[in-house]
């Protein structure tokens, strides 16, 4: 549900559009999870990094342990709030500045796509958002319901939250060799020993060249970037099939189960076996009602 500051009602955008909001802030205290959008309409929250009194009350109604997330210009809502002091955050990078100006308690890291800091998550500009959102989706009901979420969004599933705000090449130079064969021809074998210059072969580039191509056009190195999608491929597995842990590590091309749990273990925080725990239970229960 969508709340507001003010009673219920049509609020204005900057867009030649309301947004006809249909609950005040009193919806906050039966809120789990609350997101405060981007907006470039805070008066002295951006620019004295000051709530209006509105705002201070309708924060008091969200209860302790709620999850809080912002969106891009939104974490300054959260920063004035104190709900940042001490922790990490990030905004997209032309606002990083003046937000560690104005909020120098707050560990401001402007070169992320978004932070999950446990309880407390911000993201960079409006699409990292959406890659925020996905990652909390995926965090709550794994990755299999992510990934649907994702294509009928037709968006990426994952980009992990430590890519780059800012990508030297997001689109490849039509005269220049990209590394997208190179990326589809490593996806189709993950199971099996990936040597960079073997990808690098994919598309006839030096390992320099193509380590470099292959940053611009992601933002992570070709290591990063296949540790993320063999720990995409493991979640995967643990959530849809019966395999063992040593099959799905083997079937990952982590080779082996520490070398699996121990880069689940740093991605997620979990073990495999308690991420199929948790991400399985509710599934086979809902099977079993149907059944």
């Amino acid at each position: 549900m969508t709340c507001s500051v003010r009673p219920p009602g049509p609020v204005e955008t900057d867009a030649d559009f309301a947004i006809h909001v249909a609950h005040g802030p009193q919806a906050l205290a039966t809120a789990d999870t609350v997101i405060v959008p981007a907006s470039y309409e805070l008066g002295p929250v951006y620019e004295e990094g000051v709530l209006t009194d509105a705002l201070a009350a309708a924060l008091t109604h969200i209860r302790p342990g709620t999850r809080l997330a912002s969106i891009c210009t939104g974490v300054y809502v959260l920063a004035a709030a104190g709900l940042l002091d001490g922790r990490p955050a990030t905004t997209h990078w032309s606002d990083a500045e003046r937000l560690q100006r104005l909020f120098p308690q707050v560990a401001v890291d402007p070169d992320v796509l978004f932070i999950d800091d446990g309880d407390v998550l911000t993201s960079a500009g409006v699409a990292a958002g959406i890659d925020l959102c996905l990652h909390m989706v995926r965090r709550d009901h794994g990755a299999a319901v992510a990934n649907d979420v994702a294509r009928r969004t037709v968006v990426p599933p994952h980009r992990d939250g430590g890519q780059a705000q800012y990508i030297a090449r997001p689109v490849p130079d039509p005269q220049q060799a990209s590394t997208t064969a190179a990326r589809a021809w490593a996806l189709g074998r993950l199971h099996d020993p990936i040597q960079l210059r073997d990808m690098a072969a994919q598309e006839a580039m030096s390992v320099r060249t193509f380590t470099r191509r292959f940053r611009e056009e992601t933002g992570v190195s070709p290591g990063q970037w296949l540790t993320q999608q063999r720990v995409e491929r493991a979640r995967h597995l643990l959530e849809s099939t019966d395999r063992s842990v040593d099959q799905v590590a083997r079937d990952a091309g982590f080779g082996t189960a520490q070398s699996m749990r121990q880069h689940l273990q740093a991605a997620l925080g979990v073990t495999p076996t308690a991420y199929r725990r948790t991400f399985r239970t509710g599934r086979d229960e809902t099977r079993a009602v149907r059944t």
